[in-house]
């Protein structure tokens, strides 16, 4: 079964409180099973055994900290290009790039780069350090970085 239409087959199994679950998830990862019960109309126990479910599955596959640049005084934003050597996989990257608190977000995309990846840091040479890190990375051949300077649209 290819990878695409194995997605489309746990999202089609999903049922409704599965999807009420993921997100409650989504919106906090810390949340008690007891806690996400109440939400869910749910025992702790019966939200644990679809929690667990869902990660045998592959829809959940890990909990993280998303950490808020603006409390941390990271107010310097870039977005690099990086460039990889040939065969690099996207979960390579991808693994790579989880390292650094400074990523926002990363993607991989279409044209000449392989990635394009969001950062912020405390000021330029904050800057500057983790871009030198990410050159470092095994799977990278190069970047090419544009810092903003001010934000015209968005959040």
């Amino acid at each position: 079964m290819s990878s695409s239409r194995a997605h489309e087959t746990v999202g089609a199994s999903l049922d409704e409180t599965d999807r009420l679950l993921l997100a409650r998830l989504a919106g906090d990862g810390r949340a008690s099973y007891a806690e996400i019960g109440l939400q869910v109309n749910l025992s702790a126990t019966a939200v644990r055994r679809r929690i667990d479910r869902l990660r045998a599955r592959g829809v959940v596959r890990g909990f993280t900290v998303v950490l808020d640049p603006s409390v941390l005084g990271w107010r310097t934003e870039a977005f690099v290009e990086v460039y990889c050597r040939e065969r690099t996989a996207p979960e390579e990257i991808l693994a790579s790039l989880r390292q650094f608190p400074e990523v926002v977000a990363a993607w991989t995309v279409t044209g000449d780069p392989d990635a394009l990846v969001h950062l912020r840091a405390a000021d330029m040479r904050h800057l500057e350090a983790v871009i030198e890190r990410i050159r470092r990375e095994p799977g990278v051949q190069r970047s090419r970085s544009s810092v903003v300077l001010s934000q015209l649209i968005g959040q």
